[in-house]
């Protein structure tokens, strides 16, 4: 039997984010294989409780500062602040990189605090606690038997660390890969094989989707 011609995307982040993502290409036939899982750990619930303001990077940190009750929260993008609103927060946003962040600390008059993983890749000016973890985890049987067959696949890496988790994984993958990076870092830290790569024109999912429907590929 010859392969399916159509390309496939493998989707690497947590299951709601890949659903969540998903959901932006009905079109495309996707296989979700989180390559990391978020695990909550141990921290200091009433500093964060207690904090004037927040700083939020993921939206996977929100929840661990309990209500919002009107207090401030710098994040880091449209989907965390949508998030945190939801939590009743006073939301200030950056445009999807921590470095946006910087001037909104700085022109913070109240104290801030930034829970966020275990693995961290940007160090903000303000104190930070950690509340979850991202354990890395190997990818589904699914989805290393697609990397081991013929068909094209799409791969979008949404942060350097998961970008490498995948490519240790993908090192002798047969499928032809291209990859689609949110960022230039993430593009950066890719060490695997690929037939084709793109970055995103801006770093959130939309763009992500955007720059997946302008593939070559996607005209298949």
């Amino acid at each position: 039997m010859s392969p399916d011609p159509r390309p496939v995307l493998l989707l690497t982040r947590p299951p709601a984010d890949s659903q969540r993502f998903a959901a932006l290409l009905p079109e495309w036939q996707a296989v979700i294989s989180p390559i990391l899982r978020i695990v909550a750990v141990e921290h200091d619930a009433a500093l964060l409780r207690e904090a004037p303001g927040l700083v939020f990077t993921s939206a996977h940190a929100v929840a661990s500062a309990g209500p919002g009750r009107g207090r401030l929260a710098i994040c880091v993008g449209g989907h965390t602040g949508s998030v945190a609103r939801q939590a009743g927060f006073a939301v200030r946003e950056g445009n999807g990189f921590a470095e946006s962040l910087l001037p909104l600390i700085k022109a913070t008059p109240v104290p801030l605090v930034h829970p966020h993983g275990r693995h961290l890749a940007k160090i903000l000016p303000v104190p930070g606690v950690v509340v979850y973890d991202q354990q890395a985890q190997p990818l589904t049987a699914e989805a290393q038997g697609l990397l081991a067959g013929a068909n094209p696949m799409v791969v979008p890496l949404f942060s350097p660390r998961s970008a490498r988790l995948v490519a240790a994984a993908a090192r002798a993958a047969r499928s032809p890969m291209t990859i689609v990076a949110i960022s230039e870092a993430a593009r950066a830290a890719w060490d695997g094989p690929f037939a084709e790569q793109a970055v995103a024109a801006t770093p959130d999912i939309e763009a992500m989707a955007a720059a997946i429907r302008r593939l070559p590929l996607a005209e298949q």
